[in-house]
Formats: C-alpha cells, sequence, structure tokens
C-alpha cells in the first residue's frame, strides 16, 4: 500500500487525552504549528455531549447495562452506563490479549479519559520520588519534588482546583479554589480521627471541580453528571480547557481517526521524522512529518507505538535499548475498606449532589511494618436512599411511599487507594501471532498484584473497620472485591524515566535517552506509583516537558 506523504509540522501529539491536551495546548502558545492525532472521533465541547441533560426516567433501561452489552463489552461494561457509554471503545472491536486478569478501560476520541476521569488531583511529594532509591526498589526518579512544583503551581492555576490546605509535608498544598464542604457526617467522622489519632487527617477532596467560575468556565453545578460531559465547563477537560486553547492560537490541525503505527526514526540524524498513520475508516496509510514528537496515547497504548517502531538501530522498540519499555506496570488497587451506619445526625441532609468524596492522605501504620510503601483512604458518607432499602421493605400504597421516601440512616464507605510497587515482570507486550483489524499486533497484558500489595490490603480493611467503629458506626463490614489489575484506570509505567538509559527509557525531560525529539508523559513515563491519583502529575510533567522541548528546539539543539 502506497503512503501519501503529508504536511510537515513542527510538533505532532499522540493522543488528546489529559497529557496529550496539555501538550498540544502548550506547543501551540509557544508558536509551533502542531498536529494533534487521535485514533478516535471527535469530540466538541458541549455539541457532543448527548445525554448531558437527560433525566434518568430518559433511559429505557434506568441506569442498568443490558445483557447484550456484558456480552459485547465485558470490559467497559463495568464501567460504563446508558448515560456515558459512547466515550468508551467497543471491546469487541478493540480486542487485547489478558495473560492474566486485567481491566483496560479506553476512550477513543478528541478528548480521550479526561471526559470521564475522577478529577482528583495530588501532587506527589519526595516521600514519593525519593522512595525507590531508598527501598531499593527498581530505579531512582531523575527528578524531585523541587522540579515539578513549579509546574504543579503553573498547572492548578490553569485547571482550577477545589481543595483545602492542609500544611502536610507528604501531600503538599496546592493553588486551590475554595474547598467543596463534608457533610455532618464526614465532619463527625473527621473529628473521631482526629481525636483519636492525630497524625492522621480527613479532608476534602482535590478536585478538578471548579468550585466559581474559572478562565470562563463553571462554576460546577453539583449535578454530579461528570461523566456524561460537562456543558458547564464545570471540570476540567480536554474538550472543555486545553484544546480550545490549543486551537485558539491557529497553530493547532487535528486530525481524529488517526491510528498511529509507528514512529520513523532516520539513523543519519539519530531522530524521530515523523510518524506512520493508519485512517482508522479508509485504512489508507500516511506520513506526517514533524521536527518534534510527543506521544500521550495513554501508557499501554504509547509503549505499543513504541514496541511497533522497530528499525535496524532498535530492533526491539524505539528507545529499547535498556530492555525496559513494556515492563514495570502499575496500577493502584482500590478494592479493599469498609462500609457502616451511623444513627446520629437523622435530623441533618445535604443539598445538591457534590462531585467528589473525602480523603484521608496516607499513613503510617506503626503497628504493620511489614510492607513497603502506604496508602491513601477515599470515600464519601450520605443517607442511604429508596434504592438502598426499598427491596428489602414490606408494605404497599400510602405507607410504603411514605417510608421509602424518607432518608434512610448516614452511612460511610471508603476504600483504601494503594501503591502498587514497579515489578519488571508486569509487563506489556505485542503478539507475535494476532493482528487487530488494522494489521497492527494485538497487545498482549501480563500484570497481578503481588504480595506487597496484598499485605497492604489486608491492613486497609483492617484500618478502615477499626476507624468506622472507633466513630461510633455499626453493621461496619470490611469489604475486598478482589478487582483485577486496570480496575482503578490509573495504570502507568512501561516507558519509565530514570537516570541511567541502560535501567530507563526517558530521562529527566521525558526525552528517549537516545532519541532526543520523541518525549513521553502520559503515565508510561513513571517511575513509581505513589498512591496518589497520578493524572495532576502527569499534567505537570507534560508542561514541563513542553517548555524544554521548545527551548531546545529553538536552540538549535533538536
Amino acid at each position: 500500500m502506497n503512503k501519501k506523504v503529508e504536511d510537515t509540522y513542527d510538533a505532532i501529539v499522540v493522543g488528546s487525552g489529559i497529557s496529550g491536551g496539555w501538550a498540544a495546548m502548550e506547543l501551540c502558545k509557544k508558536g509551533l504549528k502542531t498536529l494533534l492525532l487521535d485514533r478516535g472521533r471527535d469530540v466538541k465541547h458541549i455539541v457532543d455531549y448527548p445525554t448531558a441533560f437527560l433525566n434518568p426516567w430518559d433511559f429505557k433501561n434506568g441506569f442498568n447495562n443490558t445483557n447484550q452489552d456484558k456480552i459485547d463489552n465485558p470490559i467497559q461494561s463495568h464501567n460504563y452506563s446508558p448515560a456515558d457509554k459512547h466515550f468508551y471503545v467497543s471491546d469487541k472491536e478493540h480486542p487485547y490479549i489478558q495473560e492474566k486478569p486485567f481491566n483496560w478501560l479506553r476512550g477513543y476520541q478528541i478528548g480521550g479519559r479526561s471526559l470521564v476521569w475522577g478529577r482528583q488531583c495530588y501532587r506527589l511529594s519526595n516521600l514519593d520520588f525519593e522512595a525507590n532509591l531508598k527501598d531499593g526498589v527498581a530505579v531512582d526518579w531523575p527528578v524531585r519534588y523541587e522540579d515539578i512544583a513549579p509546574w504543579y503551581d503553573y498547572v492548578e492555576s490553569f485547571v482550577g482546583i477545589s481543595g483545602q490546605a492542609e500544611n502536610l509535608p507528604h501531600l503538599p498544598d496546592g493553588k486551590f479554589l475554595e474547598p467543596m464542604e463534608l457533610n455532618c457526617i464526614e465532619k463527625h467522622l473527621a473529628n473521631s480521627i482526629k481525636k483519636n489519632n492525630e497524625k492522621r487527617v480527613l479532608t476534602i477532596a482535590r478536585v478538578a471541580n471548579l468550585t466559581r467560575g474559572w478562565d470562563n468556565r463553571g462554576p460546577c453545578m453539583n449535578r454530579n453528571l461528570c461523566t456524561r460531559g460537562c456543558p458547564y465547563g464545570g471540570y476540567f477537560s480536554s474538550n472543555s480547557s486545553t484544546i480550545p486553547a490549543a486551537i485558539s492560537t491557529n497553530n493547532l490541525t487535528i486530525r481524529p481517526f488517526s491510528i498511529v503505527a509507528e514512529i520513523i526514526y532516520t539513523d543519519q540524524t539519530k531522530k524521530a521524522t515523523g510518524v506512520r498513520v493508519i485512517d482508522a475508516i479508509s485504512k489508507e496509510e500516511f506520513i506526517f512529518k514533524s521536527k518534534i514528537i510527543f506521544v500521550n496515547a495513554s501508557t499501554i497504548a504509547t509503549t505499543a507505538i513504541l514496541l511497533n517502531s522497530k528499525s535496524k538501530r532498535f530492533p526491539n522498540g524505539l528507545g529499547n535499548d535498556s530492555g525496559e519499555l513494556g515492563h514495570n506496570l502499575m496500577d493502584h488497587h482500590s478494592s479493599t475498606g469498609a462500609m457502616g451506619i451511623h444513627n446520629g445526625f437523622n435530623n441533618m441532609y445535604y443539598k445538591g449532589r457534590r462531585p467528589c468524596g473525602f480523603l484521608i492522605p496516607r499513613f503510617v501504620d506503626e503497628n504493620n511494618p511489614n510492607y513497603l510503601r502506604g496508602y491513601n483512604i477515599q470515600g464519601r458518607g450520605e443517607r442511604q436512599n429508596w434504592e438502598d432499602r426499598a427491596l428489602n421493605m414490606k408494605g404497599f400504597g400510602l405507607n410504603f411511599k411514605n417510608e421509602i421516601s424518607t432518608p434512610g440512616p448516614w452511612s460511610v464507605w471508603m476504600a483504601g487507594w494503594g501503591e502498587c510497587l514497579p515489578y519488571h515482570d508486569n509487563k506489556i507486550s505485542l503478539s507475535e501471532e494476532e493482528n487487530d483489524q488494522w494489521g497492527l499486533p494485538l497487545i498482549k497484558i501480563d500484570f497481578s498484584f503481588k504480595e506487597n500489595e496484598k499485605l497492604m490490603m489486608k491492613d486497609i480493611m483492617k484500618n478502615s473497620v477499626n476507624i468506622l467503629e472507633a466513630a461510633g458506626f455499626e453493621n461496619v463490614e470490611g469489604f475486598s472485591y478482589d478487582k483485577p489489575g486496570g480496575s482503578t484506570i490509573h495504570e502507568m509505567g512501561t516507558a519509565r524515566m530514570g537516570r541511567d538509559p541502560e535501567t530507563s527509557v526517558l530521562n529527566g525531560n521525558n526525552q528517549i535517552h537516545a532519541v532526543k525529539n520523541v518525549f513521553i508523559t502520559d503515565g508510561s513515563c513513571m517511575t513509581s506509583s505513589a498512591c496518589q491519583n497520578p493524572s495532576l502529575t502527569y499534567m505537570a510533567l507534560t508542561a514541563r516537558a513542553c517548555d524544554f522541548a521548545v527551548n531546545e528546539l529553538k536552540s538549535g539543539r533538536l
């Protein structure tokens, strides 16, 4: 098949999600003619949010997925409902190989998963950046908090993050809008935690939902319908924020339905010259050229592109001199915790549907030093509604209606978000036997949580139960949903940063060690996972790398 050589750009960005949108905006603002490629359809802010204003009764089956959904989409249907199904891929059309169970949740469209993300934004600290070195695990991060702190400031000032400053060294404060408010049961739990252990804090989530108008977006209307797409711009997404900002520079070209098959490397210059693209609809192939390339297709997809980018210089994948490309896959575990009922505060209720819960930042349990790293606890308190109680309630008629329409007791659900260590044998690779419908190798995922994570899960359940019981909750039950990797949708690693080209793929500026004009700033660059939701760090690393890349380009070093 003939490949058409298209226009040459200053920069190409692969992927338009959280980090890809940032890369596009930063490069365009700095004057670079930029091509933004995404393998999915175009989604325009507001226009393409078809369920944003629908009522529960407008859905034929309520919020229940059909049996056919579960057959056709056994992975994606775990996470979507009829209200946001359109932002997820079809498992049937986009298969992958699970060597061990792994839920790879994806959104192929302009905006990617920034349309459905959980929006929680927490900084990493030097407790996290220094952990590998101190523990003798994997490799050392090539950066420290001081390197990233000004970029956290920069990103937060643009995104708009509501949160409460707590002056915790292991969870640095940021540039916050006014925090959302804990409800009465959460305040009660916070007071109990503080009383029983002054080292522990319960705070409102730090979240990219706007508590006031910000940069011509928002505020959040407290509908908690975020994953349908927010017509008010009340939360941060590529579609509502970074991509429009990039478009406004007149430097951006967007090409949807563009599957990047490989990055093209030239021996003479020791640089990448462009990308080979397959049109997702026509399957026609194109070559797009550029001076620099940012690969932000999300952890697994980014690394698959690199592994498929083979040449005489890189027979095992672009930049894979270390042999680490594809290895050290991580995801947080978040399926263990506790829930309970509280019989107080029956005269109290709340207004609206707050789109976030609470956070108990990482704390050290001195009684359980038998595992490395740690976890935070996330949860929410609310009053039980009719759906929680009606199926077990007897009666009919007016009395039954009055009973189920009366709010039930207060309850709290909470679970630990735990760090996963970077194990070499947790990996992705490319199949040598099976291809997808575009002729590209299927991705194989081989991942499992190990003994360290399992010991941490036991500790999470024990501490969660103890915290609730100490606060006077009743019918407290610990739980472990035993979900496989990928379920938290925080996959990261596989093209890690490091100081030594022999043990890492990227340097401290997110450049491929041996291919200086290729940058990777999505989750694949992470050297360890910490336990914080990672998207804020991706954004900060992206803004930092873009600044470096443009300076290098203008100085003639790229």
